[in-house]
């Protein structure tokens, strides 16, 4: 048993962990990391990199089927299902430098390829080494949750892990679920020519504002995937074909199931109570600036149990940089921390929604709203589905929703602004290139004190005084 000593150990190398050990190691410290599984952990070999691989291939094919508006025949497209995800292995293995044991070791951090377990407050034992530290960090990520459905286990259901080893497009596609990765996926395997049912016991996107779901919903029923809400899913079978059937007597039968029914926390290999670490059902208890029930570990990303994001792990990273590294106090805030999901069209939230901004200012919370369709740039392209809304309260934004096109890339500005705490009147004085998409976030603002200028007699009365005694 080889015995390693060292400042900072880090435990899980996916986007958070890999952000601790870089940037911990290169300002000095000598870092330790463990991965018993693969280097750039979920997001980078099962989530966000394949999925949107896939997505891309998708929007391609359906592309050639809506080609006529722009005076180009619209074709069949020829989905080769093995080669789609030849393309997605070929995008992980092209980001996969960047996350390697390589890399890392070329920072100077001792990387060791096994999974760790805490045998005492400060001490974690990983196959043949028991490492001792002054700080650990966990960064175990989440895997996918499959419930105790009854006859689930007795099925070849697909996760997120495993859907990338199919080499032949699923002829009939089941999907439990109807969040972002169930919606991403059964409309990315609809337009690659799949049939596609999508079983969700409450409704579909329920975690964003009913009215953008509503949006994305209707699209992907226009395009052929069947949704089925409030059926919540009692019984699987198998055979030659897999059958679930629902508390409200529906059953559907398809070629391959594919469970998206949210993930949990990656905690079972840890024997926390051995370092007295607290858990709950979401993840690892900790306070605002990530530290556990043991005050000398912090916990960050999917594990930490505040949002199941690439960037927010990302986030969490540089808090514990700054706090366990460079010893500054830095704690967390989460109104700035934005989301997508990667429908077409896309869903992006930046702080409250407009029920949320209600529940909290009342009255004082107004509503600006700018509709995508009137932007020349989205009219030029053909893509004029969707609508931005900014909840402001006192001219200060303290939410951003968008559905549309490059929702995802649009509110990266709303997220910027709100964690800034700017006002909209510093929005207005922004100009935007002509034509781009983003014009619709500065015409969003503009919707707020439009009334208040072409609507307010007070104005106009100033106006007509200010023409009387200009020369």
């Amino acid at each position: 048993m080889e015995k390693i000593k060292c400042d900072l150990l880090v435990i899980g190398a996916g986007s958070g962990g890999l952000s601790v050990a870089a940037g911990a190691s290169q300002m000095g410290a000598n870092v330790v990391l463990l991965e018993g599984h693969e280097m750039g952990g979920d997001c980078l070999n099962y989530g966000c990199v394949p999925s949107k691989a896939i997505i891309a291939s998708a929007r391609v094919a359906h592309g050639m089927t809506q080609a006529a508006p722009f005076g180009v025949a619209n074709a069949v497209p020829q989905v080769d299902y093995a080669a789609v995800q030849d393309h997605v292995a070929e995008v992980i293995a092209q980001i996969a430098p960047v996350d390697s044991q390589e890399r890392f070791e070329g920072f100077g951090v001792r990387v060791i390829r096994e999974f760790g377990h805490f045998t005492g407050p400060q001490e974690v034992e990983a196959g043949q080494h028991r490492i001792t530290a002054r700080r650990i960090v966990i960064a175990t990520g989440s895997t996918p949750l499959v419930p105790p459905i009854p006859g689930l286990a007795d099925v070849p259901y697909l996760t997120n892990e495993t859907l990338w080893q199919l080499r032949e497009r699923p002829e009939h596609l089941v999907i439990l679920g109807g969040g972002p990765i169930g919606m991403e996926m059964a409309q990315a395997h609809r337009r690659l020519g799949s049939q596609v049912t999508v079983i969700e016991a409450a409704s579909a996107l329920n975690r964003e504002d009913p009215e953008l779901a509503a949006v994305v919903l209707d699209k992907l029923r226009g395009e052929g995937v069947e949704i089925l809400e409030g059926a919540r899913a009692t019984q699987v079978t198998g055979g030659e074909r897999i059958t679930i059937d629902t508390e409200d007597g529906r059953q559907v039968t398809g070629s391959h199931l594919l469970v998206a029914l949210g993930r949990r926390a990656s905690t079972d290999k840890l024997t926390l109570e051995a370092a007295g670490i607290d858990a709950t059902p979401q993840g690892i208890k900790v306070d605002a600036g990530l530290k556990t029930t043991n005050r000398k570990v912090y916990a960050i990303g999917d594990v930490a149990g505040q949002g199941q994001f690439t960037h927010l792990a990302g986030y969490h990273a540089g808090i514990i940089v700054r706090n366990a590294v460079l010893g500054l106090p830095a704690k967390t805030r989460t109104d700035h921390i934005p989301r997508a999901t990667y429908t077409d069209p896309e869903i992006a939230q930046v702080g409250l929604t407009e029920a949320e901004a209600r529940a909290s200012h009342g009255a004082a919370m107004e509503v600006a709203r700018f509709d995508i369709g009137e932007n020349d740039r989205a009219i030029a392209d053909r893509r004029r589905t969707g609508f931005v809304k900014i909840m402001v309260v006192k001219g200060r934004p303290v939410g951003a929703s968008i559905v549309g096109a490059q929702a995802g890339e649009l509110i990266n500005f709303w997220a910027l602004v709100i964690a800034n705490r700017m006002k909209l009147s510093q929005v207005s004085g922004m100009v935007s290139p002509y034509p781009t998409l983003t014009e619709v976030n500065k015409r969003a603002a503009g919707a707020y004190f439009s009334p208040r200028l072409f609507d307010n007699p007070t104005v106009k009365r100033v106006v007509r005084l200010v023409q009387t005694w200009l020369p």
